[in-house]
This record gives C-alpha cells, sequence and structure tokens, in this order.
C-alpha cells in the first residue's frame, strides 16, 4: 500500500487577512471618500492639519493598496499555496509574524502620512525606517513561502505559484532600488538619485509597483479561484506559459510612459512607449484564459454571485490593460497626463480588477471555512450591482473631467491666445463631475458594507474550520517522461525558476536606469543652476510635508499651451539638486515649475502668504485648502545643518563648512522675506520665524535658475 502523509492546512491565518482586508478596505475607501468630497469642499478638512488633501490622499492610497489589496492577497495566497502544493505552510510562526508585521507597518503609515512623514514618491512614501520594517516582514513572508514550496508534496508548480514567485522577486528588489536614502534623523532621509533620474527610478518602481503588486500576484489568484469557482480546468495551459513569461519580462520596461515629454531623455521614453504597447499582447491572453475558463458554464454566471464578480473583474482588467498602453503613445498621452483620464483609468483597475476579484474569493471563501452557506445570496447580488454601478459613477464623470481639462488646457481664441488662460476657469467647471464620482465612490462602499454584513452572518451561522485535515502521497522522484511539454522541466525546480524570472525583469531595470547613472550627457549641467539656499531647502520640505505635490506638477512640457500659460519649458538641467524630484503626476492647480520671482506669473510675497493662509481671497472659486498654521508655527531649524550635511556628502556643492553657517544664512533671507511682506500690509511681529517665510522662499525660488534677472532678485 502506497505510503500517504496526513496533515492540516491552516485556515486561521487566511481568516486573520481576511478580516484584515474587510476592515482596511473600509477605512481606506472612507478616506478616499473624504478625499473626493475635498474637491468639492475644501472646508471639510476642518482647519486640521493632519487632515487636509495633501496629508490624506496618500494615506486613502497606501490604505487600499497595502491594507486592502496586500492583505487580500495574502489571504489568497496561504489559502491557495498550501493547497497547491499539497503541504501547510513551512512555518506557523513565520505565518503570524508576517501578519502582525505587516498591520504594525499599515498602523505606522496612519500615523506618519497625516504628521507630512513622507519621502513623497508615489506609492513609497514611507520613510525609511517603516521601509526597512517592510523589507524584513517581506522577506519573513518569501522565506516561508519558498520553503513551503520546497517540501511540497506535488511535483510541478501550478501556474498560479509562477505569478506569486515573480511578484515576490521583483517586489523585492523593486522597494530595495526605489528607497536607496540617506537618513537625516529617524523621520527624515533624502534619496540618493536626483531630479530625471530619481523619476525615472521613482516610476520604474511606481508602475511596476501596480504590475507586481496589483497584477501579477492577483493574476496568480485568477488562475486558481476561477476554476475552483467554476469547477473547470484553466482553458489553455500553453497561453499561462506565454502570458506569464511575457508579462514579466515586458512589464518591467514600461515605467518612462509616466514621463513622456516631461525632461527624461527621448530614448527612454521611447522605451517606455514601445513596451507599454507591447504589454495588450500578454495581457489580453490573460484575460481571455480567465475568461475562457468560463466555456460551458455561462448559465451559472447569472446566478452564481462569486463568478459575476469574478467576471467583471477579469474584464476590468481587460480594460485597463487595453488603455493603459493607449496612454502610452504619446499622441494620447499629450492630452491624458496630468488630468483626471489617468484618475479614472487607475480606479477601473483598482475598484474593478482588484475590488471584484478581492470580493469575488471572499463570497467564496468564507462559506468553505465556516461550513456553511452563504447567509444571503441576494444581498451579494446587490453588492455586485451596487459595486459595479459605484465604478461607471466613478469611472464616467473622471473620464468627462479629463478630457474637458485637457480641452481648456490647449484651446486658444482665434487671434492667438489662450482661451482659458486662468487655471481657475477649468477647475470651476469640474465641481458637477467631483460630485458625481463622490458619489459612485459611496456607492461602491456601501457595497463593502453590505459584504462586511453578508460575511459576518454568514460566519456566525457556521462553525469554522481553524485547521482542515488533508492528505498526500509524499513528493516523488524527479521522473522526466518522454514527449514531456519543455515547460515542465522548470516547474518542477522552483530554484532555477525564481532566478529565470529574476534575470527576467532585471534585465529592463538595468538596461533603463544604468545609462541614466552613468552616462553624465544624459543629463546635461545647466552652470547657473545652485542648490537651495537653506531657508528654500526648509521651504521645499514643508511643501512636501504638506503634500502640495499632490495637486501641482514642476514640469512645464514643450507644448506651446504650456509655455504660453506657464513660460520656458523645463530642462533635465534644473533638476540636478532636486531630492526627491517632485514633477506631479495630476495637476488639480496650475504647473509651479516657472512660479518664482521675476517669471512670467510671479507673483509678491505678500500675494504668497494671504493665498496660502486664505487661498479664495486672491483666487477666488479655488478648492485649495487653507493653511493658517504656517503663518503660526516657528520654523524648526533644528535639523538644518545636518540636512546641508547629507546633501553635501550627496554630491551637492555647498561651500567646505558650510552647515556650520546655515542657518545664519537662513536668518538673514527670512528677515529680507519678512520685511517685503511687511511692506505689503502682512502684520505679524515674528513674521521671520515662521514656517510660510520658508514656503514663500521656496516657490519663489522654482523656476528662477535659467532666468538671470529672477535669479538676481531671487538672492
Amino acid at each position: 500500500m502506497a505510503q500517504v502523509d496526513k496533515f492540516q492546512y491552516d485556515n486561521d491565518i487566511v481568516r486573520k487577512f481576511l478580516i484584515a482586508s474587510v476592515v482596511f478596505g473600509i477605512i481606506g475607501m472612507i478616506v478616499g471618500l473624504w478625499v473626493a468630497l475635498q474637491l468639492i469642499w475644501p472646508d471639510l478638512n476642518f482647519g486640521i492639519p493632519f487632515t487636509t488633501f495633501g496629508r490624506i490622499r496618500p494615506l486613502h492610497t497606501n490604505a487600499v493598496i497595502f491594507a486592502f489589496v496586500g492583505n487580500g492577497i495574502f489571504m489568497g495566497v496561504y489559502y491557495s499555496l498550501p493547497r497547491l502544493l499539497k503541504t501547510p505552510m513551512w512555518s506557523k510562526a513565520l505565518s503570524n509574524f508576517h501578519f502582525w508585521g505587516w498591520q504594525a507597518i499599515i498602523l505606522a503609515a496612519a500615523v506618519t502620512l497625516p504628521l507630512g512623514i513622507t519621502s513623497a514618491h508615489e506609492y513609497a512614501e514611507l520613510e525609511w525606517p517603516i521601509d526597512l520594517a517592510i523589507a524584513v516582514v517581506w522577506i519573513a513572508f518569501g522565506l516561508n513561502m519558498f520553503m513551503t514550496i520546497l517540501k511540497r508534496r506535488e511535483q510541478h508548480l501550478y501556474v498560479a505559484i509562477w505569478f506569486y514567485i515573480a511578484t515576490w522577486v521583483t517586489v523585492t528588489m523593486l522597494h530595495v532600488g526605489n528607497n536607496i536614502e540617506v537618513p537625516v534623523s529617524l523621520w527624515k532621509s533624502y534619496p540618493v538619485a536626483a531630479g530625471v533620474q530619481d523619476a525615472l527610478i521613482q516610476w520604474w518602481y511606481g508602475h511596476n509597483a501596480v504590475a507586481f503588486f496589483l497584477t501579477t500576484p492577483y493574476l496568480g489568484l485568477m488562475y486558481y479561484f476561477m476554476p475552483k469557482a467554476a469547477n473547470r480546468p484553466v482553458y489553455s495551459y500553453r497561453l499561462s506559459i506565454i502570458h506569464f513569461w511575457a508579462l514579466i519580462f515586458i512589464y518591467i520596461w514600461a515605467g518612462p510612459h509616466h514621463l513622456l515629454y516631461t525632461s527624461l531623455p527621448d530614448w527612454a521614453q521611447s522605451l517606455g512607449t514601445v513596451f507599454s504597447v507591447m504589454l495588450i499582447a500578454p495581457s489580453w491572453g490573460g484575460m481571455l484564459n480567465g475568461l475562457l475558463t468560463l466555456r460551458g458554464a455561462w448559465d451559472r454566471v447569472r446566478q452564481d454571485p462569486v463568478l459575476k464578480f469574478l467576471v467583471v473583474a477579469i474584464t476590468a482588467y481587460g480594460m485597463a490593460t487595453f488603455e493603459g498602453p493607449m496612454l502610452s503613445v504619446k499622441s494620447v498621452n499629450a492630452i491624458s497626463h496630468y488630468t483626471d483620464w489617468t484618475i479614472g483609468h487607475v480606479h477601473v483597475g483598482a475598484l474593478g480588477w482588484n475590488g471584484f476579484l478581492t470580493f469575488g474569493i471572499m463570497y467564496w471563501l468564507i462559506p468553505r471555512m465556516y461550513r456553511t452557506k452563504l447567509y444571503s445570496t441576494q444581498l451579494a447580488n446587490t453588492h455586485f450591482w451596487i459595486g459595479t454601478l459605484g465604478i461607471l459613477f466613478y469611472a464616467i464623470p473622471m473620464y468627462w473631467s479629463g478630457w474637458t481639462q485637457a480641452l481648456m488646457w490647449k484651446q486658444f481664441t482665434p487671434d492667438g491666445y489662450l482661451k482659458y488662460a486662468n487655471f481657475l476657469e477649468t477647475v470651476t467647471q469640474l465641481r458637477w463631475f467631483y460630485i458625481a464620482r463622490a458619489l459612485g465612490g459611496l456607492m461602491f462602499l456601501s457595497g463593502v458594507f453590505i459584504m462586511a454584513y453578508n460575511l459576518i452572518k454568514t460566519a456566525r451561522a457556521g462553525s469554522f474550520l481553524a485547521h482542515e485535515d488533508a492528505e498526500a502521497p509524499p513528493l516523488a522522484a524527479h521522473v522526466t517522461h518522454k514527449g514531456e511539454y519543455w515547460h515542465k522541466w522548470i516547474e518542477r525546480r522552483p530554484v532555477p525558476f525564481l532566478l529565470v524570472s529574476l534575470v527576467a525583469v532585471v534585465i529592463g531595470g538595468i538596461i533603463e536606469i544604468f545609462p541614466m547613472a552613468l552616462i553624465k550627457s544624459n543629463v546635461p549641467k545647466i552652470e547657473s543652476v545652485a542648490p537651495y539656499t537653506p531657508l528654500e531647502l526648509e521651504g521645499r520640505d514643508i511643501y512636501i510635508r504638506e503634500g502640495c505635490m499632490g495637486c501641482h506638477s514642476q514640469m512645464v512640457r514643450p507644448f506651446r499651451s504650456e509655455t504660453e500659460r506657464y513660460g520656458e519649458y523645463s530642462k533635465s538641467g534644473e533638476y540636478i539638486y532636486d531630492r526627491p524630484f517632485l514633477w506631479g503626476s495630476k495637476r488639480t492647480g496650475p504647473d509651479l515649475h516657472r512660479e518664482g520671482r521675476g517669471n512670467k506669473n510671479s507673483k509678491s510675497d505678500a500675494w504668497h502668504y494671504n493665498h496660502m493662509v486664505v487661498p479664495q481671497t486672491m483666487s477666488p472659486g479655488s478648492i485649495m485648502p487653507a493653511y493658517p498654521w504656517l503663518a503660526k508655527n516657528e520654523l524648526n531649524t533644528s535639523r538644518t545643518a545636518d540636512k546641508i550635511k547629507v546633501l553635501k556628502m550627496l554630491g551637492t556643492p555647498y561651500p567646505q563648512g558650510y552647515e556650520q553657517i546655515a542657518v545664519q544664512d537662513l536668518q538673514k533671507q527670512a528677515a529680507q522675506i519678512a520685511e517685503s511682506m511687511r511692506k505689503d500690509g502682512v502684520q505679524d511681529d515674528k513674521l521671520e520665524q515662521r514656517e510660510i517665510v520658508a514656503l514663500v522662499a521656496y516657490l519663489q525660488r522654482l523656476g528662477t535658475d535659467i532666468i538671470p534677472k529672477a535669479r538676481a532678485e531671487s538672492k
């Protein structure tokens, strides 16, 4: 009689991640709704520094990406991986360390981001101590996963596991590569790369964080849970092979499409465009493989809410992965970039693909782990329809809003003047789109509450099976069968599989990033560009703390509409001392790169003061929140010398020993700006000590380096 091993699957860790995903999903979406409402009624921050749009928007994005989706990924992996390998997870202690460590990281983000502690890198805003914690927890997860694979009882690795492996190895590479920074203090650091180089590395990370955190692990979950829910095999094994290898190789090259028409060299932009367009093929191969798995089972889709969620999720994935490459074509990107079109595109993927796939898996898992039927199919169907309508009410207004922005920004009169020269004319046209978007978000969130109620009632009606009994024969020796498909060889060898996956994703990163790092001519130096003064540096850090880059870009693109509106287009050499880069990805307000003194649209120091304290007094109809605390808070200069010292170490050419007199120079420049404000009626005896003076100094510096007169006036 053949030997059979008996063991147990750990459903408890699956339940923990499921509960965390639901809880943090609700919290993250509530914050998202709050963020959306602030674009309609900016006073909804209630005058509190910690709740302004700039501070809580990254809280929303981190909560839904890493807390809701992240916990959803781990929920699915911890359920599917042991069953595919016919073995329990290698270490229960590591599983629990992973769970509690990940939740601690999420809570750290929830505290630090509203406090304004941020690195300013999109989707990577957390500061260096939390980055280190993420690395430790992620490595623990990887160790547990690979040791489980090595002690498996199943020879071949199923397709879902390929995607799990690629996810882990690529996210590790991206996280390390994008977070090479030098600490100034416990909660402040500067990246090693600057300007254009920092932008390329960030979007190499940012785009591929979407690829390898929001896409590849979910494709793995699709390949496991779709066949399970449909009770049918995957449509095509060979298509899954092509889908996997083509996707992970091509995806990593596509990051530069976020930087089209910027100061990034043309060769890098073109590379990003070419590979982005190529992505349509493997992406749609995966979508078709998922949908065609349902062949012969479409009648069940009408009745089974789980399949409804999965079908719409995969369809949303197909829509987003068609639209993404199209937005990477330069002629389309010239219209879409910096507009709400991108917001609509992102949320089709986030709400449809990630959200609906997660919901479908949860509806499938809970009845099985609690050994009962779903409490209410009708409520699940209600969730499906209200969620689907929520996606439509969210995405369609954002597309319409984006097209409105692009057309108004670019429209000229017959006489050759900008028809809507005042940026606010566009802002005031968008209010009803933002109201509709908020309604869509509210509908989607309402569906999540319905799901939470349904799952709780299901759990209460059943009995939780924490440890599920299973049995399987031990792993047989590797045997190669004659005529066996070539891919079977690597499927039996997880370590070579990992290494080949690593090579596939490393190639693109090396070819994109190394030339920018090693060939100085890619970022030509402009002799007139000088480092920030200590006061401007402190003002820049305040700008980052308040999240101003979330609404304002600092990149004038070489379009007539932009040079007419803002001034001279931006040059790569102007950013060589920018750590981090602040080009932004959305224009809720106007571009600020030519905001400085002496430029086309420059304003007085007092104008900036009043605009920050009560924006509507200077810009009637503005949806910018007020920042009165900047006029009250005393500027903290205790770390100024340390900042100068770190920046000198990174290559910023401050004079020898300058850190020792930096605060004196700061005070001298602050006194000059304060005096200028007082002449224009600003009353405050301690004005030179306020944070707002530093912020004004930074704003008045922007874009002045290549304009000699403006640079002289800003000194």
